[in-house]
Parts: C-alpha cells; sequence; structure tokens
C-alpha cells in the first residue's frame, strides 16, 4: 500500500551531493531497443551464473563521487580502499551491522571477477558474449575491465551488454566486472523521491540530508536479481513475440521473430505440446501457427489442467563468415485469450474472479533480494490459501517469479514501478518520457507471457491534478499501442467524481480502507462506505471493477474481544465485513479482491510503523495470522463454485499440486 507516506534514508553529503544528481541527469537511460530474451540455455547458447559473494564498497566521500573522480573502476576495487564481501543477488542494506549502510543513498560500487571458458573467446568472429542483470536498484553503469558497457535507469527490470568485443582482446584472464549503484530517487524518477537538505545547523550536522519518498515500502537497493554471462552466435534470434486466439476446436498462434547479425538467414518454428509432440510447424519471421484441439492455459483453480504451457522452438540457419550458423531458442507459450466487458473479466471466454493477494518482494535480511526457498515457500501458501491471482504491487517481480505464474496458472497483474507519484512536478514530460520507457522495457519482457492478463501503469497516484488527465492518457495509449492484446488500468485511491486518469482505464482498480486510515476502529461503517464506492465507481464509468487493496494491521499474537485495532481479531473482523459486500457486488461488477498484503513487509520508521507494515495475513516470516485462515476458506469456497475442482480441502496442511 503507498499510502502517501513519507520517510528518508540518512546520508551525509557536502555541496557535492548536488554533484550527486547531476551525475545522474548526465547518465539518462536510451529508450530500449531489440529483445529481451530471458537467457535459456540450448544447443546453440550456454549460461553462467554469476550469484555469490561480490566484492562492495559504498562511497562516503562528502559528494558521494570519489569513485568517478578516481575512476574506481579502471583497477580492481580492492585496490581502491577497504571492500567487503556482498551477496548477489541481495539487497546491500541489511546485511551489514552498520547503521549508515542501512539507510544509505548514494553510489555504491559492486565488483566480480570471473574466468570465462576458452571456447568463448577464441571464436571471436562468430561467438556473441552478452552480460546481463535481472535487475538492480536503480541508476545502473557497468564496466568490464575498465571498459564501460552499458547504462540503465530503473529498478526492477532487465538490462544486458554484449561485451564480446571486451573480453575477447583478453583471453586467458580474469574478467572484472565493475558495477556502479545509485539509489537516489528525485521528482522524475520512476518511483519518484526527492532529496531534502537540513540546514539548521543548530539541529542538524553541516549538509545533512534525507531522501523523501511517497510509498510505504522500504526503498531497498543493490543488485536483486541474477547477473548471468550467456553466448549467443554473432548471427542470432533476438526477439520473439507471441499472440493467441482460439475457438471451441482449433487455436491460432500468431508470432514474429527477428533476427540481428545478418540479413541472409532463414527460420524454422515448431510448436511442441507437454508430450514433446510436435502439434503445428511454420517458418519465416512472421506467421501463423494452428494448432487443433488445443490445451489452453486455465488459472489455478479454474480448471483441472492450470498453467499448461506448450514449447515453440525456434530455429535460424544464417551464413557469416563463409560460417554456417545456427541459433536456437525455446520459449514457453500458453494459449489463452482475454475479454473485458462492462460486468466480467473474461479469460477464454470464461468469466474470472481474481480471488488473491497483493505482495513485495521482501524479506528478513536478503531485503528484495530473488531467493528461490522464499519463492517456493510462497507459491505453497498461495496455493494453500486458494489465491489464483496476485498484483506485482508496485513493480515489476523477478522473471523467475513470473515464470511459476505461467507454469502454475498464477494470473497477473503486472504493475510498473509508478508508485508515489504525489508531486505536480512528477506530472511533467521528463517524467512522462521515463514513464513511457519503463512501460517498453516491461512489456519488451513479459509481452509473451500468459500468466499476464492485464497491465497496471501506477498505483495510488494523485490522479485528481489536472496534469494527470494528459499523462494518464499519454501512458495508457503508449501502453495498448505496445500490445493491444491486455486490458490496461492503473489502481486509484483518489475520489471518484476527480479522478482525471479513470476514464482512460479498462478496469476500476480502487484502494480502500475504511475503519482503518478513514474512521479508525470503526467496523460498522464499513457496509455503507464499501456500497457507496462501487455504486458511485461504477454508475460514473460502467467499468469492472477490482478491490485492488483492503486490510488492517495486525501484530501477531495480539489479541482483543471486543476487536480492537492492531488485533488479529480486528484484521478478522475487517476482512469479514469487506467480504459481505463483495459477495453481493460480485453478482453484478465486482471482479476481483485482491487483500492487502500477503505478509509483513518493511518500511521506513515511523511512528504508524512497528518494524514495517503489519497488514500481511502471514508475517514476514510467512506464518499465518488468523487471517489467513479466513481468506482461506473464502478463497475455496469461491473456487468450489466451479465443476472442475477437487472438493475444498479442511486440513490446514501445505499441499502441492
Amino acid at each position: 500500500m503507498a499510502a502517501g507516506a513519507s520517510g528518508g534514508g540518512v546520508g551525509r553529503g557536502a555541496a557535492g551531493g548536488c554533484r550527486l544528481l547531476v551525475l545522474l541527469l548526465l547518465w539518462r537511460a536510451a529508450a530500449p531497443l531489440g529483445g529481451m530474451l530471458y537467457p535459456r540455455e540450448s544447443p546453440s547458447r550456454e549460461r553462467k551464473e554469476l550469484g555469490g559473494l561480490w566484492s562492495f564498497r559504498a562511497d562516503v566521500s562528502p559528494g558521494r563521487d570519489a569513485g568517478f573522480v578516481h575512476r574506481w573502476y579502471r583497477q580492481p576495487l580492492r585496490e581502491t580502499g577497504p571492500v567487503i564481501d556482498m551477496p548477489v543477488p541481495a539487497s546491500f542494506n541489511d546485511i551489514t551491522q552498520d547503521p549508515s549502510l542501512e539507510n544509505y543513498i548514494g553510489w555504491v560500487w559492486y565488483e566480480k571477477e570471473v574466468l570465462l571458458p576458452l571456447r568463448w573467446l577464441q571464436d571471436d568472429l562468430n561467438t556473441r558474449v552478452v552480460l546481463r542483470f535481472g535487475s538492480a536498484h536503480y541508476y545502473s553503469i557497468v564496466w568490464v575491465n575498465g571498459v564501460q558497457v552499458v547504462e540503465h535507469e530503473g529498478g526492477h527490470l532487465p538490462f544486458e551488454a554484449d561485451i564480446s568485443s571486451v573480453v575477447q582482446r583478453s583471453p586467458g584472464i580474469p574478467c572484472r566486472i565493475t558495477v556502479a549503484l545509485n539509489n537516489t530517487l528525485t521528482p522524475h524518477t520512476l518511483p519518484p523521491g526527492s532529496i531534502q537538505y537540513m540546514n539548521d545547523e543548530t539541529r542538524y550536522p553541516k549538509n545533512y540530508f534525507v531522501q523523501n519518498i511517497r510509498f510505504d515500502f522500504f526503498n531497498y537497493a543493490g543488485i536483486h536479481r541474477p547477473v548471468v554471462l550467456y553466448t549467443t552466435p554473432s548471427v542470432y534470434i533476438d526477439d520473439i513475440t507471441v499472440t493467441t486466439t482460439s475457438s471451441e476446436h482449433v487455436a491460432m498462434v500468431q508470432y514474429k521473430v527477428s533476427v540481428v547479425g545478418s540479413t541472409l538467414y532463414s527460420l524454422s518454428l515448431s510448436l511442441r505440446d507437454q508430450d514433446g509432440k510436435v502439434v503445428a510447424t511454420g517458418d519465416g519471421t512472421t506467421g501463423e501457427l494452428k494448432v487443433l484441439n488445443p490445451n489452453l492455459w486455465w488459472p489455478y483453480l479454474m480448471h483441472e489442467n492450470p498453467g499448461y504451457r506448450y514449447s515453440l522452438e525456434v530455429k535460424m540457419q544464417a551464413q557469416a563468415n563463409g560460417v554456417l550458423l545456427e541459433d536456437m531458442y525455446t520459449l514457453p507459450v500458453g494459449i489463452r485469450t482475454v475479454h473485458v466487458t462492462s460486468t466480467q473479466f473474461l479469460i477464454n471466454g470464461r468469466p474470472f474472479y481474481f480471488h488473491g493477494v497483493n505482495k513485495h518482494e521482501d524479506a528478513d535480511i536478503r531485503g528484495k533480494g530473488l531467493d528461490w526457498p522464499l519463492v517456493a515457500k510462497d507459491f505453497n501458501l498461495l496455493q494453500w490459501l486458494g489465491a489464483n491471482s496476485f498484483r506485482t504491487s508496485h513493480y515489476p517481480y523477478a522473471e523467475e517469479i513470473m515464470d511459476l505464474c505461467d507454469a502454475n496458472g498464477i494470473v497477473v497483474i503486472d504493475e510498473c514501478p509508478a508508485v508515489g507519484i504525489k508531486m505536480p512536478e512528477s506530472f511533467g514530460n521528463k517524467s512522462l518520457q521515463q514513464h513511457l520507457v519503463v512501460m517498453e522495457e516491461l512489456i519488451r519482457r513479459d509481452k509473451n507471457r500468459p500468466s499476464v492478463v492485464m497491465w497496471s501503469v501506477a498505483n495510488e497516484p494523485a490522479s485528481e491534478l489536472p496534469p494527470a488527465a494528459y499523462y494518464f492518457k499519454t501512458v495508457i495509449a503508449h501502453t495498448k499501442a505496445l500490445d493491444p492484446s491486455r486490458p490496461v488500468t492503473f489502481v486509484t485511491d483518489a475520489n471518484y467524481a476527480l479522478d482525471r486518469g479513470a476514464p482512460y482505464v479498462d478496469v476500476i482498480c480502487v484502494n480502500s480502507y475504511f475503519s482503518w486510515y478513514h474512521d479508525p476502529g470503526h467496523l460498522e461503517v464499513i457496509p455503507l462506505q464499501l456500497t457507496t464506492q462501487f455504486e458511485n465507481w461504477y454508475k460514473t464509468y460502467q467499468k469492472p471493477i477490482i478491490q485492488s487493496e483492503y486490510g488492517a494491521d495486525s501484530v501477531p499474537g495480539l489479541h482483543s474481544d471486543p476487536p480492537l485495532m492492531f488485533s488479529e481479531e480486528y484484521q478478522k473482523a475487517m476482512l469479514k465485513e469487506y467480504h459481505s459486500i463483495f459477495d453481493k457486488k460480485r453478482k453484478e461488477y465486482l471482479i476481483g479482491e485482491l487483500i492487502w498484503n500477503f505478509a509483513d513487509f518493511m518500511t521506513n520508521q515511523g511512528t504508524t510503523r512497528v518494524l514495517g507494515n503489519k497488514k500481511g495475513i502471514f508475517t514476514r516470516q510467512r506464518q499465518p495470522k488468523s487471517a489467513a485462515f479466513v481468506l482461506r476458506e473464502r478463497y475455496w469456497k469461491i473456487a468450489n463454485e466451479s465443476s472442475c475442482l477437487p472438493p475444498i480441502i479442511k486440513s490446514h496442511t501445505l499441499f502441492l499440486k
């Protein structure tokens, strides 16, 4: 939830703190070009993981600019001064006992030395070596052996660089990868923020500043997702775009393939089912594959075989430098359709009701770093809960998580990092341009995922402000132009009569916290206020509605009868009040409910936060509160309204499909 909270990470800078911001403005990322296929091994491609311990150093110089002044990237980082071990992927904030690193704002430096296989380096004309980051928060500059290879703005999407020419000139010596990473947020970043200098020297040290944010989760920073090296031939499959349509007995898979490195090549495509049987073939860069009696991709608990995916094998042959080159890439493909009416959300022509959660990439110690045990636990809990969906609040989640959504039939509302857009200056052309680039990067990454059924372009912006109309009209039109196959929304907490962005969305997503942020402690007002909310929104826009956030904080083990705020009983009681109205409105135009939140998560320190936000139905350590059982009983009851499902499981034991 982004409730307009503000907080700060504390730092100390000199006048050079302004130089820190100037550096960010000088190194603006360009709009993405080409594809961003997930690096998969194949007969023509190899992959090397670079996770583990990296060397790390925070730039604590007054201006946070010593690393650039002294060119730390030109030598091993350990030769520039003290370094520590830092795990990758992970946030750096909670790894050490250093409180200044917990709230550090500015440039930090990472380094990893790795030996590359000689076979990657010897065939320099025909082998391409690529360095790829799943994500790093927020602004990244990368060098290899002292040569800058890429820079990227944005903390939740992948970026990569072709480093062939750098590494192939020095075979046999370690490849030194250096990353400078800055977590400063400005009014024009996504998400936005601001640096505030505290100039009263009777209260604050000289040049003391804080990072202000307008979102209610901790601004973790670091290399959060896997770093890999992978290879392709010098002529290679750069991008694949797939869309699907289906009727009762026939499906069509439309494809578009781009090849880089030559104009002289041939392409062949085979679509295989899960038994490995070829069900359709094609050739050329664009075309259509006809699939008879298809297995459709269905959401979890909507079909006895959810998450069915075919494998699209794309093979390329090309002549280059007198050699026949071959490249092969296999893309998982789910066949499904999405359609929105004035009262329903249809998947494969059948009404779909979102009964799910909002999440965060957040856990003890690793912060927002990808952690496989945590991911596996979360998916077990989602299945136990009977949740069929989640929103990637409030930023795109790791590709590895999205893969599991595809495979398990978990439906996703895919949200970009536009959270906390509250200041008028964050609606200007500079912010708008960055927002458009982010949507391009997000759609480029996730366009082929069957689990992604809707794009969300923002969470709780100040959409009542006059510039919001043009801003969201432009962002939504741009998103639809990039991907006409999916509906688009943003999540609002504005007044229905004042929201200037709502006319442009396909689905109304509304957040409300009756008896919590409004009329705190008064559960009795929920039925009237929630009913009025739904009726006002639907009467005004005639579009289906999702209750995209609702909930209450509860401290695990804190009990009160009658229910009082922050007790487990109050959280349960609030949910039941909301659910009674949901049950009435889902017979009309309510198409979903997403609890805030799946699990407790860290926030900035503040007088309303005790070690983070406690609105989770699970603790931060993934243990259930009382509300989890209330929600589980409800979700399984809703799911069992379909005849294709197993009977509801009464046991509290976790289960796997």
